[in-house]
């Protein structure tokens, strides 16, 4: 109750912002080329990584020239522009280029240009005149009104959808949930993992026309970190094994791992965006040694940040993909 005054407070400066970008009191600016925003209206990891690895896939394959925009959360000086893929070959590590760019530089590599820059109005612009770009995927920007987009689209998870639907600092929305009227398109995302999906349909109804689909995620292959080759699910599932990562929402890795079937007998948890040190890595080694772990299961996000690293176990990462249950659908909307 303390802090409910403070969210009263954030939530009318984030109305009072918002009614500013409608009245055109603060400008919005176009990129010269289609832009699809993809963000989340709660803090937190909403599984928005594969969404907009979809996105970019898509949009390559349908022959556009793209270019995903991301502010580049956690990484080292981030002020500054980092091109973190020209579309040909990395030219940043996940420490200059944050984790989640720097795994979808991996994850789409050839296929899509990534930049890191707080300013995606000045970033998008030199982007479309040095390397062409017809389509921009703008990476978490539900708030960043300063681009102009041509579809905005909502990651919500069905685990955790809006927590007590009270803004920040009181709660996890970052906006109050009338703004989901913004959006063109909502994507609950992990939906099977949710307890009961209709209701939560019926609630983002409630504040939104836009049209909803339906995704979950599932593992696609699991790779192991120091030769890069890849095991069977079928080969995996059966060891015993510690999962660890650094999410905004870490149950929601265990809980996929436990539900497709792995035998864990442990887990670890660090802060989102966390760097792993060799500290960390004893930790988790001596975790794994207590409870009998045979082998240690990460994330790509988090699989990128150990590749300096000595680790005496054998290390998978599980490569998530994201599955719609109305693809096509989604995909007509995304190239309409």
């Amino acid at each position: 109750m303390i802090f409910s005054p403070l969210g009263k407070i954030y939530g009318a400066v984030i109305n009072a912002r918002n009614a500013f970008y409608d009245r055109g009191v603060f400008a919005s600016h176009a990129l010269g080329a289609k832009t699809i925003s993809i963000g989340n209206i709660t803090v937190g990891g909403t599984g928005k990584t594969p969404l907009v690895a979809f996105v970019a896939e898509t949009l390559f394959q349908s022959g556009e020239k793209v270019c995903i925009l991301t502010r580049g959360y956690g990484r080292k000086n981030p002020k500054e522009r980092v091109v973190v893929t020209d579309g040909e070959k990395i030219l940043a590590d996940a420490k200059y280029a944050g984790d989640e760019p720097f795994e979808l530089a991996e994850k789409l590599l050839g296929k899509a240009i990534i930049i890191a820059d707080p300013d995606r109005v000045s970033a998008g612009l030199w982007a479309r005149e040095k390397f062409g770009i017809t389509r921009f995927v703008l990476d978490d920007a539900f708030q960043h009104r300063k681009v102009k987009r041509d579809l905005d689209i909502v990651c919500v998870d069905a685990t955790k959808p809006f927590g007590n639907k009270k803004v920040l600092p009181s709660g996890i929305l970052r906006e109050p949930l009338e703004n989901l009227k913004r959006a063109d398109a909502v994507v609950i995302t992990r939906s099977n993992l949710a307890e009961n999906l209709e209701n939560l349909k019926s609630e983002i109804s409630k504040y939104s026309a836009a049209p909803i689909y339906i995704s979950h995620n599932k593992f696609s292959n699991f790779t192991e970190i120091n030769n890069q080759k890849t095991t069977q699910h079928s080969a995996l599932s059966t060891r015993h094994s510690l999962a660890f990562c650094a999410l905004g929402n870490p149950n929601n890795f265990f809980e996929q791992l436990r539900r497709e079937n792995f035998n864990l007998t442990a887990t670890e948890v660090f802060p989102d965006h966390h760097f792993y040190s060799p500290e960390d890595v004893e930790k988790i080694e001596k975790k794994a040694s207590v409870t009998g772990a045979e082998i240690l299961i990460t994330t790509a996000k988090d699989a990128v940040k150990l590749k300096h690293l000595k680790i005496s176990f054998p290390v998978f990462t599980a490569e998530n993909e994201i599955i719609f249950k109305n693809e096509k659908e989604f995909v007509k909307l995304l190239l309409s």
